[in-house]
């Protein structure tokens, strides 16, 4: 039975105790977890809500050279002949010939494709984008730190110090326009 001295009380009491400040430790990290998880989903959407705003009513799209340094940054520019591998998040998509960002969280879908046919609207055409990598093109950019410069260098900073404007320049991008008959439909279809 025990002696009555109370150590087996106060034993079984300081086990009780840590079982319940371990679950109290297990809730708190769970709620932790889904508070980072659910912030990662807001910043998605107000990522997508920029990007789209940038958009606009007339499918709005960046400039030439920007997209050209955002295809550099996802593709990178070995089909050119040169030394950068494309980025290791771009994913093959279900999509024949079509590739997505696979670090970003938007998944495979048409509206998510990297590059499209012909005037169709692609990812890297929106005005506002952002990278979860942070690389040259996009909006979000920020420049290599030196530390990424050292070797092995980091894609961001290669791009940063040994890519020339020439080199970019030879990367192959459309950026057609929307055509009157088009935003005359959009603007239309709006009024009503």
């Amino acid at each position: 039975m025990g002696c009555n001295c109370g150590k087996n009380k106060k034993k079984k009491l300081t086990e009780a105790f840590k079982k319940e400040n371990q679950s109290k430790l297990s809730i708190r990290k769970s709620w932790l977890d889904l508070t980072k998880e659910v912030r990662k989903q807001l910043t998605l959407v107000q990522s997508f809500g920029l990007s789209m705003s940038s958009r606009g009513l007339r499918n709005k799209k960046i400039d030439g050279p920007t997209k050209q340094l955002r295809v550099l940054s996802c593709f990178g520019n070995q089909n050119i002949g040169g030394e950068l591998v494309q980025c290791p998040h771009l994913m093959e998509s279900e999509t024949k010939k079509k590739h997505y960002c696979g670090k970003c969280g938007c998944g495979d879908r048409p509206g998510t494709h990297l590059i499209a046919d012909g005037e169709k609207y692609s990812k890297l055409d929106y005005p506002v984008l952002s990278c979860p990598l942070n690389m040259p093109g996009f909006t979000n950019y920020q420049l290599s730190e030196e530390s990424e410069q050292l070797p092995p260098m980091s894609r961001k900073a290669y791009i940063d110090t040994q890519i020339k404007t020439a080199d970019i320049q030879r990367i192959s991008v459309t950026v057609p326009e929307m055509d009157d008959d088009s935003v005359k439909e959009i603007e239309d279809h709006l009024e009503k």
